[in-house]
């Protein structure tokens, strides 16, 4: 039999005296963790770091993106600044600079044509039309939000598939019921349709963004003696503040660049008309007034900015929180 040699003392120590060497030295990521990191920031960099014809590519695709949508607002421009009603030029460079200019179409749309009636009855329309849908909107997407009762997923489903069809195959019914209340030829009338119209995107929307606002907030205030409604308006209301500028941007926008309705529920007298249809009905078989319709679209469109370059701030995050959830 062979027989088995015992370690001696010295064999176990420098074992031992091996393995605490190879312990105590550190590893080399956890000696240089910026140095690694640092590598590898830069390895991934090299892998991102585009070549120049693709971003030249790049830039002219941009440039091409940003002319197609700036030149037909700058073509309206042009437009009405030209006399006696033309829309086109014999001149290249006219189309693209403005080599002449009047305000004699600002001047017929402002004083001979009821350009200021018909935009007082948009502007109307529209700012009632978003105060309704806020107060509706905003009761009614908190209670979807917060509140558990009975039909609520059935009542989510039938919003989402009533959205799904276009809100023109409810003209005739829409009018068949103003008319019936005495409501047909009226503003008033329009601005119930339009409500009813956009109120279903509206509570949608904020009821994503209810959603995003934790609940610990109003049990809190709850705790501290608040109501639900005085919870309601004093907590969450303020919170969301970024959905209801969205939504008060979408009904403003409803109620003043809409046609098809406005055209159908109110046909007339001229007094009564929105900006919309009333420039339409400027033309006729025989003559287009061109410069007229631009300078009367410049006109029109100041409103809306105004209005976007005051809520543009809350835009951002209104869309994309308001669709995280629902």
């Amino acid at each position: 039999m062979s027989r088995q040699t015992k370690p001696t003392v010295t064999t176990v120590s420098r074992q031992q005296r091996k393995k605490e060497e190879e312990l105590s030295q550190p590893a080399p990521q956890a000696a240089h963790p910026e140095r690694f990191l640092g590598e590898k920031k830069s390895s991934s960099a090299a892998r991102r770091k585009t070549k120049p014809i693709t971003r030249v590519f790049q830039l002219v695709v941009a440039i091409l993106a940003t002319l197609f949508a700036v030149y037909p607002v700058w073509f309206v421009i042009l437009a009405s600044g030209r006399g006696s009603g033309r829309l086109l030029t014999f001149n290249l460079a006219g189309m693209f600079i403005p080599l002449e200019w009047t305000f004699e179409n600002y001047q017929i749309m402002l004083f001979q044509e009821p350009l200021l009636t018909w935009m007082r009855n948009s502007l109307m329309v529209a700012g009632l039309t978003t105060i309704a849908c806020l107060c509706i909107a905003t009761s009614a997407a908190f209670a979807f939000s917060r509140m558990r009762f009975y039909g609520r997923e059935w009542g989510l489903v039938l919003f989402l598939a009533i959205q799904s069809f276009p809100g023109v195959l409810s003209l005739v019914p829409v009018a068949q019921l103003l008319t019936a209340i005495g409501g047909y030829g009226k503003l008033w009338g329009l601005i119930m349709a339009y409500t009813s119209g956009t109120l279903i995107f509206c509570t949608m929307n904020l009821k994503g963004y209810f959603d995003t606002i934790p609940i610990d907030l109003e049990e809190a205030a709850m705790i501290d003696g608040c109501g639900p409604v005085q919870s309601f308006l004093l907590i969450a209301l303020p919170l969301a503040r970024p959905a209801l500028a969205v939504t008060a941007l979408f009904a403003f926008m409803v109620g003043w660049g809409e046609y098809v309705l406005a055209s159908v529920l109110i046909p007339a007298p001229p007094t009564r008309l929105t900006a919309m249809v009333g420039l339409y009905k400027m033309a006729n078989d025989i003559n287009i007034p061109w410069g007229h319709f631009a300078a009367g679209a410049v006109m029109i469109i100041i409103p809306t900015l105004l209005v976007f370059l005051y809520l543009q701030r809350y835009l951002e995050g209104g869309l994309t929180l308001g669709g995280v959830k629902g």
